[in-house]
């Protein structure tokens, strides 16, 4: 059978018109992190027919990933992530154009990383904080949206970064000359600044000196649909985007949702309140 682009993502019409999808079918979008979120996300966007990625990630599948990632199957153990992330994508769309960076996103590839780029999405690891700090600050340089949406436990938190409103470490409070340890704290509490997660964690479960932290599998897949409706939005206008201080926080297992606005981000008196509890109950 021949390969029909429009053929293919026609059943998105109606939802979007055929102008909107052609759209998608030129569109760039840079995913940094092929992970648990950033391995669904490719799967959803690539879906919608989105036809240009940008893919970060310098990682292999192991056994341990099995539980969230969704290319983690026995096969791919050992294989590049990037490598995989390109497969999903040709075998949904073959006229895909993919640009994979195997020694994931620094310094010394930032520029085209971002070269071209509509949208960016970030799916780092939660200890990349020096890749966090560029990619966000090279981002807003360009005019470029930031979306991430980490997980947490059974739900997640959406941020997007507007490159002309608040920026992430404002939001977050980081300055410089903080320990690793203080940064994990003000991210944790800027992704969760209502922790739903805490009411069925085991609190000795969380492993933060040896970088290993909890995790389920119906939270990847919750916020690849919940990004690529995000995507959609900047890409086709229908709606302008809920940006930073503006957050949401959903738990499925809780059946919670909560949209917030934090004026001063995590730099308020509650919120540096809020990381001393935090301190406190996962001492070092």
């Amino acid at each position: 059978m021949e390969y029909d682009y429009f053929v293919a993502f026609s059943r998105n019409l109606g939802f979007l018109s055929h102008e909107e999808q052609t759209r998608f079918k030129n569109a760039r979008v840079a995913i940094a992190g092929l992970g648990g979120t950033g391995g669904a996300q490719v799967h959803a966007l690539a879906r919608m027919g989105i036809g240009r990625f940008h893919l970060a990630d310098p990682d292999t599948f192991e056994l341990v990933n099995f539980n969230r990632q969704s290319g983690a199957t026995v096969p791919n153990i050992g294989r590049l992530k990037t490598e995989v992330a390109r497969e999903t994508i040709l075998a949904i769309n073959p006229e895909a154009e993919i640009h994979t960076f195997e020694s994931g996103m620094g310094v010394g590839n930032i520029d085209t990383f971002l070269e071209g780029v509509d949208v960016v999405v970030d799916s780092l690891d939660f200890y990349c904080f020096d890749e966090r700090f560029l990619l966000y600050s090279q981002a807003r340089a360009r005019g470029l949206w930031v979306l991430t949406a980490p997980p947490l436990g059974f739900g997640f938190t959406l941020l997007i970064f507007d490159p002309k409103g608040m920026k992430f470490e404002d939001y977050f409070g980081f300055h410089p000359g903080m320990t690793e340890r203080q940064r994990v704290i003000a991210l944790i509490v800027g992704i969760a600044p209502k922790p739903f997660m805490l009411k069925y964690l085991d609190r000795s479960r969380p492993d933060f000196e040896g970088r290993r932290l909890p995790s389920v599998g119906a939270a990847p897949f919750m916020i690849a649909g919940v990004m690529a409706a995000e995507v959609t939005r900047i890409l086709t206008g229908k709606g302008r985007p809920m940006a930073v201080p503006t957050i949401y926080q959903f738990d499925a297992l809780l059946r919670r949702f909560r949209c917030r606005t934090y004026w001063f981000g995590m730099r308020s008196p509650i919120q540096r309140l809020k990381r001393a509890i935090l301190g406190r109950m996962f001492p070092a």
